[in-house]
């Protein structure tokens, strides 16, 4: 089979005007980046069409095609003759240089053009780069020129999008002197800063410069929050994100509309697109897909518990992706040893699948249907298992072929995931907002993550009771953990329970109104693996790229 770039090679795309006319932008509505580009410009009206949110079981090695789904499954409805729009993350440079690679779909289920979003784009990540290391800048020299607002600790890091270990932690100020006293410093990947949570929960300007107000920078002498309004740093920040908050407009495949904006990390952050791409797609079109980063316990969790209550949005159904692969691979099997039927491994991986539906059926009471991506080495008997456990759910799983087939491949999901779309229900939350912070965690560790006891560390502890007595305490929490296992062991697979849940470290996160929780270690800036993704590409003389996936 071709590869991804290939196959966005050869692909027709339609002028990016077209593709705006399909959701009735005009001219005036869009400012174009060449001809396959656009950032809306037009301020988004009530919603209007219905909202589908793509999740998945937790991700492993092999992947579970969560973007490519939400692609096919969006192209589907186009061919279903419904008014669809897309509204996904932006990729990171540093996973696309990394080992990861890009996050524009595969097979016949892309977004396009393929190599500009998974490189510059329209400039959002480094707009994102700018305001926060400018506050950065600004938290120095403030310090630097008399302090008047006696911050003793500072908390705030410079960013950069790209992997690069070696960042982590730093001296600033190495020689001192006239550069300023020496102190810790660091970078995270731009991606898992708090100027990008921030804009992507903002509504509009007024609100983002209201939340980049509130980003805490440091600590004063009495352990009070100093933040970057107290700087005066709002203002100028805004003004480096002035083209970021708007939404970029490309397109799939298939010729469908796509918002791709925004990039949280799905760990430290919310992983979800933007909230103004999303209510502008919603406003648009009659069916809007969206999809949260990692499994549905990170994910869909924050979406439902975080970016839902925040902007007041409630998805129509959620579809599930899951793999025969993966499942097999929850059930303790090697990767290299998952071709042929193994109905054993299967019976013992698929109770992760059946985590996540009790976890979005009986806890949050979402309607859903199950997406079985399908791959060449699965057989008959290994789809009807999946099919039969989700129907003993009272959950429909459909086989989906849209890596091959596009969105051809996904008209039967697109079916069903419109029946389910059609069921009036309550949206219900892990937790209610008005309980303290500690029991918020308690709840989304023992309902979701299936934890028998929560632990706090000293340090924990302490940053909770700072969290309620300065004002905090109503805030959601954005839990911080492994990605690849419902408890804090990565290589705890299934569907493990009766396990500890250990809270590490507690940071407020003002901009973006939430406490980030964490277990264990964290990772904020990744580090390229031995051999990265920038060994294997190359660009000939006619700027064609190889390698990019």
């Amino acid at each position: 089979m071709k590869t991804d770039i290939e196959i966005a090679r050869e692909a027709t795309l339609r002028p990016i005007g077209e593709i705006a006319a399909k959701l009735g932008l005009t001219e005036d509505d869009v400012e174009q980046y060449g001809k396959y580009k656009a950032k809306v410009t037009r301020k988004h009206g009530a919603p209007k069409g219905k909202l589908i949110l793509v999740t998945a079981i937790n991700p492993t090695p092999l992947g579970e095609g969560k973007t490519t789904v939400s692609i096919g499954l969006a192209d589907a409805f186009t061919l279903l003759g419904k008014k669809c729009c897309l509204a996904l993350r932006e990729p990171s440079l540093g996973p696309v240089f990394g080992i990861k690679g890009g996050a524009t779909g595969g097979g016949y289920s892309q977004v396009l053009p393929m190599e500009d979003i998974n490189l510059h784009f329209t400039g959002d990540l480094h707009a994102i780069t700018a305001a926060n290391n400018l506050l950065a800048a600004l938290v120095d020299n403030h310090v630097k020129f008399g302090n008047e607002k006696r911050i003793k600790v500072i908390s705030f890091r410079r960013a950069m999008d790209m992997n690069e270990r070696s960042l982590r932690k730093i001296i600033l100020c190495a020689k001192g002197g006239a550069d300023g006293e020496p102190h810790e410093g660091g970078f995270d990947i731009t991606a898992a800063s708090e100027v990008m949570t921030t804009l992507c929960l903002a509504e509009d300007m007024t609100d983002l410069k209201r939340r980049l107000a509130r980003i805490i920078v440091g600590y004063d002498e009495e352990g009070a929050a100093v933040t970057a309004g107290d700087l005066g740093a709002e203002e100028s920040m805004a003004i480096l994100l002035k083209d970021a908050i708007k939404p970029n407009l490309v397109q799939t495949l298939g010729g469908t509309p796509a918002f791709i904006h925004g990039g949280p990390f799905a760990n430290i952050a919310h992983g979800c697109n933007s909230v103004i791409a999303t209510k502008t797609a919603l406003s648009l079109a009659d069916i809007t897909v969206t999809e949260a980063g990692f499994g549905a316990d990170l994910g869909a969790e924050k979406f439902l518990d975080i970016k839902c209550r925040k902007a007041g949005l409630k998805p129509d159904a959620v579809v599930l992706v899951a793999t025969v692969r993966a499942l097999k691979y929850n059930g303790g099997v090697a990767k290299d040893e998952l071709t042929g039927e193994d109905l054993t491994a299967l019976e013992r991986g698929i109770v992760n699948l059946g985590a996540h539906v009790d976890n979005l059926t009986g806890v949050f009471g979402v309607p859903l249907v199950v997406s079985i991506n399908k791959f060449a080495t699965d057989t008959d008997a290994e789809i009807a298992f999946v099919q039969k456990y989700c129907a003993e759910r009272g959950v429909k799983a459909v086989v989906n072929e849209c890596f091959l087939k596009g969105g051809e491949g996904a008209k039967a999901l697109a079916h069903e995931v419109l029946a389910a779309a059609e069921t009036p229900y309550e949206l219900r939350y892990a937790y209610d907002l008005n309980d303290p912070l500690k029991v918020k965690i308690a709840e989304v560790a023992k309902r979701i993550y299936g934890a028998a006891e929560v632990t706090f560390s000293e340090v924990a502890e302490a940053k909770l009771a700072a969290a309620e007595a300065q004002g905090f305490g109503s805030f959601p929490v954005c839990i911080a953990k492994t990605q690849y296992s419902l408890s804090p062991d990565q290589k705890a697979l299934g569907r493990p329970t009766g396990f500890t849940f250990p809270v590490t470290d507690v940071t407020v996160r003002g901009g973006a109104g939430f406490v980030v929780v964490e277990c264990g270690s964290v990772m904020l800036m990744p580090g390229l693996p031995k051999v990265p993704n920038a060994y294997k590409m190359t660009i000939n003389e006619d700027g064609v790229i190889d390698g990019l996936s």
